[in-house]
């Protein structure tokens, strides 16, 4: 039987999703649910005075209308668990203030548009940079009336190579609003600068980016017989979930349990996030309670994707050498600043690119807007936006290809990163050496008016985590393999590759059993490009635990030492007499009935370190000079995946990225207006990526082992997306000379560029 490693096969939830037999998290029947309808706050900033419920009450099916008294939380904290609905004072339009639980679906609606909320407006704090100032009106006062007005930024400040991190933090005087500090600095980036031949300089922003998932946020929670709380989610992290219920209830562990539920999309936007409330609602009640969000509220009260403003400003020798690299990056983190992504893009902006000296300060800074939440590569698409521009602009000065640019300055391996880390082996040389080789790229000579070909390259550094998984063996030669991780995007496919690959069997005979919390062993949340990567470990070991086992049963069968055995074709054989095989299904039943130990094993890995992904893009656009639109003709993706399980889901993740990396670059955009109220809060303002916009896409997978990872293979799932916008704004800067520095790269924002460059040349 040949390896099923690198062989294509279809994702092993298709077939049941395809024919709509799969149930996700409101889908199931539960005796005696309740329905629960959010009850949204109105202002972006005001004193919470009072609620009015007797209308709503009065509603038949009506059962309770709570507010965040009426709720058994414990949690002292401020983040979206523990204070689930506003208590004094609203932070953001769309902060749930209420929630309403009735009988059928509509009561819940009803009451919920009856529920009268008084509000005394505040002053409204929108924009970062702003809020920074010491003078600024604070985005939440309650922080500032408990004596919190520089602790929240000294408890998150820290520095990598530079050290004196202190002075610093105390030459600058900055607003409550600040909620967290980072700075990574080495050498003198300002003599580094003044000495180099070219400095290419720019201020970048982006905008909120909401996940755009196709199932909303929904959970279930009740009260067991025994008293257990269960919460069925659907949610990225089963422990997580648990976990943050526990905490916010002040219940012990042992007293939740989490259900992960079928996941309808997630990209970081599912983490737990209203778990809590649909918990607390069911403890105070004594009932099933169950809150789908509509479309609607999932936009105005969850948790995008922040906005980043970045100032930058990189040089470069007359070789092409680089010379030093200075960031100022804000992050807007919300009214919530408990996701947000300031220390980790303040590493990111150095991409994988070795530099001599540095100084990056990177500020999160809250607003009157949502609550922070990741979306793939967590602040990565702006750094590379940013970063990726001005390499593209010191090729052109220095007249260097620019694919020769980016691989002279690669960091090597050993090297630190801007936070000390050091460089593991990484695919960098051989992603550049694909994309030069690209049809895309190789054709951009091939002058076409209005056309252009533009390139940049980006990196995810994968997060890690310790896992645990079992494999057991069953009667008819299967296998079953126990987890608690949620697959988001196909990772049981890998999975299946694994552990076929362990024990010389077919893919189709390796099923993966998704446990909830009670019974899974411990498993990472999906997110961060870890699961393959650090959950893979653990059912590597467990496979290669059950193979052993199954050589050592067939030895006694056989009477002849494991070490003659072999695991082929899913039979025990011994080298070199293969007519002496034996089926694995045959000998798992002899076992039994010998009364021997069954054949299962757990398998443990611990926290492994980083093998970060590396990815990039090279994309043909065309600029539409009446209109301002965009068009991505073409968008190669190349990618170092560590080694190509199945090569079908790398395509899939890497088609994917491209898709919402033309999202980000031309289309997506969160607004607010001057309250603070959202502008695009549904499908009709808020603009994806059809199928009819994206153009042609082709995919490279470069195969650089991680020497951690399962057979090689490493997280790929984020780094796909984050080269795209800035392949795409080079690209746009090829056909028409235009250098962009605000995504999205809307029709308005194109054509009014075009014009005044019109008008000035």
């Amino acid at each position: 039987m040949t390896s099923p490693i690198g062989l294509a096969r279809p994702r092993p939830d298709a077939p049941a999703k395809a024919r709509g037999a799969t149930r996700f998290a409101a889908d199931r029947r539960i005796h005696g649910l309740l329905h629960a309808r959010l009850v949204l706050a109105t202002h972006a900033h005001a004193r919470l005075a009072g609620i009015e419920t007797g209308p709503a009450l009065a509603i038949p099916g009506v059962v309770a209308v709570l507010g965040a008294a009426d709720l058994p939380i414990k949690a002292e904290g401020r983040d979206r668990l523990s204070l689930p609905l506003a208590r004094t004072e609203v932070v953001f339009a769309g902060q749930p203030v209420a929630i309403v639980v009735a009988e059928t679906e509509a009561a819940a609606e009803d009451g919920a548009e009856l529920v009268f909320v008084h509000l005394e407006p505040l002053p409204v704090v929108l924009d970062p940079e702003a809020a920074m100032d010491p003078d600024s009106p604070l985005a939440w006062r309650e922080i500032a009336e408990e004596g919190d007005r520089t602790g929240s930024m000294d408890a998150q400040s820290h520095a990598a190579v530079g050290g004196g991190e202190d002075a610093w933090i105390e030459s600058e005087e900055l607003s409550a609003n600040v909620a967290g500090r980072s700075r990574y600095w080495d050498g003198d980036v300002d003599a580094a600068l003044a000495g180099a031949a070219v400095v290419r300089e720019g201020r970048f922003t982006t905008s909120w980016i909401h996940q755009g998932y196709l199932e909303p946020q929904a959970c279930t929670a009740w009260v067991d017989p025994d008293g257990t709380l269960v919460v069925e989610t659907a949610t990225q992290s089963l422990f997580g979930s648990r976990s943050e219920v526990a905490k916010a209830l002040g219940l012990e562990q042992r007293q939740v349990r989490a259900v992960a539920t079928t996941l309808g999309g997630a990209f970081g936007g599912k983490w737990p996030l209203l778990d809590s409330l649909v918990a607390a609602t069911a403890l105070r009640l004594g009932r099933p309670v169950r809150l789908v969000t509509t479309r609607a509220e999932d936009f105005a009260a969850t948790n995008p994707s922040q906005s980043f403003v970045t100032e930058l400003r990189i040089g470069a020798d007359r070789d092409g050498r680089f010379a030093g690299l200075e960031c100022r990056m804000i992050a807007d983190t919300g009214a919530f600043d408990e996701g947000t992504a300031e220390s980790l893009g303040g590493v990111l902006v150095a991409g994988p690119y070795a530099w001599p000296a540095f100084d990056v300060r990177a500020y999160g800074v809250r607003t009157n807007r949502f609550g922070v939440g990741a979306y793939r590569g967590p602040s990565a698409p702006p750094s590379a936006m940013a970063l990726e521009t001005l390499i593209d602009e010191l090729a052109v000065e220095l007249e260097v290809d620019p694919i020769e640019l980016r691989r002279r300055n690669l960091a090597s391996q050993g090297a630190p990163m801007l936070d000390g880390e050091s460089w593991p082996v990484t695919g960098s040389a051989e992603v550049l050496d694909a994309m030069a080789a690209s049809p895309v790229w190789q054709g951009r000579s091939r002058r076409v008016e209005d056309e252009g070909v533009g390139l940049a390259l980006g990196y995810w550094p994968g997060a890690t985590n310790a896992a645990a998984a079992a494999c057991r063996m069953s009667p008819d030669g299967s296998v079953q393999v126990m987890t608690g991780i949620v697959d988001m995007s196909g990772t049981s496919g890998g999975f299946q590759a694994i552990v076929a690959d362990a024990l010389g069997i077919e893919p189709d005979l390796v099923q993966l059993v998704f446990l909830d919390s009670s019974a899974a062993p411990t498993s990472p949340g999906s997110g961060g490009s870890q699961i393959t990567y650090a959950a893979g470990r653990a059912i590597r070991k467990a496979a290669e635990a059950t193979a052993r086992l199954l050589l050592e049963a067939a030895a006694v069968e056989l009477e002849i030492s494991v070490d003659d055995l072999e695991l082929v074709d899913g039979t025990v054989r011994p080298r070199g007499t293969p007519q002496r095989a034996i089926p694995i299904a045959k000998l798992v039943r002899a076992n039994a009935r010998a009364g021997r130990p069954p054949i299962e094993a757990h398998g443990l890995s611990d926290n492994p370190g980083i093998a970060p992904s590396v990815a990039g893009h090279v994309a043909r656009v065309r600029v539409d000079r009446e209109t301002g639109n965009i068009e991505v003709l073409e968008d190669h993706v190349v990618q170092d995946v560590g080694r190509v399980l199945n090569p079908a889901l790398v395509a899939g993740q890497q088609q994917g990225g491209a898709a919402q990396a033309l999202g980000w670059a031309t289309l997506e955009e969160l607004r607010h207006d001057e309250n603070g109220q959202l502008q695009t809060g549904t499908f009709l303002d808020y603009a994806m990526p059809r199928a009819r916009d994206v153009g042609r896409l082709r995919t490279t997978s470069v195969e650089v082992p991680a020497p951690q990872g399962p057979l090689g293979a490493k997280g790929i799932g984020e780094a796909p997306v984050i080269a795209g916008p800035a392949a795409m704004a080079n690209a746009v800067a090829a056909a028409t000379g235009l250098r962009l520095r605000d995504l999205p790269m809307s029709r308005t924002r194109v054509w009014s560029a075009l014009q005044s460059t019109a008008r000035d040349g």
